[in-house]
């Protein structure tokens, strides 16, 4: 079978799920429908917002499903009628049995990390936030339990240690673009051998990677220089580290932290007390050295360098962040 004659269905939702989409249609493969969740308000003004996949679908005009529920009768009749040979998912939902088991070829996932390690939700925020020095992408079939079916192919990043998220999630949406492509042609072409998860080989203990909810962003100042460190830069430039800032006059204040640098020095002061020469550096001890805040935020305002804010807002010597 050739790559135009394969019905390929896809089902995404993100940005980071519109890259492939976007290989797939510009390298002649048979996109015979999408499938992306319902539209959502959003913003202030709480206006009708389509997903990044439906946008690029529209500006195609490729056939688009946005089913509220995935069981739904007449929704798994409409998907049915596309008469897919193969289903890719990239950033969508779970999905039940009666979806992911329709096409003759199966249904295969591109995930943003080395499985088994990083199941869940959100793998490239917690592989930085962790330390890792290294991550991945993984295709796999999927099968009932998340993340856990048969891996086809994987590729290997490293994680710099000045890369934040978005950095890291864009270099591996780029690359999962092109491995997307190259798994439906080792599909095509027969030559998948996919592997059991249990049978591969892990260094340490299986990590999780949850959804991350705006309780998780908080930074815990008790903790070493370098896991707040990996833990600020996990999460910019987002949804964003954040922390209480009580001031001077006892105001408190929630800041958005984005880009920091780590200082090793001994000192006597307690976690979370606030260094500054109210002009050009803001800096926060912590158990073994002093995390320096380079860019953050303050509620209603925009990102700012320290230096900026320093101009307009003052801020006195002893502060505590908590």
């Amino acid at each position: 079978m050739k790559k135009e004659d394969l019905r390929i269905v896809y089902m995404g939702t993100p940005d980071f799920a519109v890259e492939a989409l976007r290989q797939l249609v510009e390298g002649g493969y048979n996109v015979v429908g999408v499938i992306t969740m319902p539209d959502k308000p959003a913003g202030r003004g709480h206006k009708i917002q389509y997903s990044p996949v439906k946008q690029y679908a529209l500006e195609r005009n490729l056939p688009l499903l946005q089913p509220e529920k995935l069981k739904d009768e007449a929704f798994v009749e409409a998907l049915r009628e596309w008469k897919a040979d193969l289903q890719i998912v990239v950033a969508f939902r779970m999905l039940p049995e009666v979806v992911w088991n329709m096409p003759r070829l199966g249904t295969f996932n591109l995930h943003a990390s080395l499985l088994p390690q990083y199941r869940g939700a959100a793998p490239i925020n917690w592989a930085v936030i962790n330390g890792d020095t290294e991550t991945g992408i993984t295709t796999f079939f999927l099968k009932h339990e998340i993340d856990t079916g048969e891996v086809i192919q994987q590729v290997r990043v490293p994680i710099a240690d000045t890369d934040n998220v978005e950095v890291v999630h864009d270099k591996l949406m780029m690359l999962g673009g092109k491995l997307v492509l190259e798994t439906v042609d080792a599909i095509l072409n027969g030559t998948v051998k996919p592997i059991p998860q249990e049978e591969m080989a892990v260094v340490g203990e299986l990590r999780p990677a949850p959804k991350i909810f705006k309780d998780t962003c908080r930074i815990d100042w008790n903790q070493p220089v370098k896991k707040v460190y990996d833990f600020i830069r996990g999460l910019s430039p987002y949804p964003a580290a954040w922390s209480e800032l009580v001031t001077s006059e006892n105001e408190t204040v929630v800041v958005k932290i984005f880009e920091t640098e780590k200082m090793y020095e001994s000192h006597q002061l307690s976690a979370g007390t606030v260094v500054t020469d109210g002009k050009k550096y803001i800096k926060v001890a912590v158990p073994d050295g002093f995390v320096s805040i380079l860019s953050l935020q303050l509620p209603g305002k925009k990102r700012l360098k320290t230096d900026e804010l320093l101009r307009g807002y003052r801020l006195a010597d002893g502060c505590k962040m908590k």
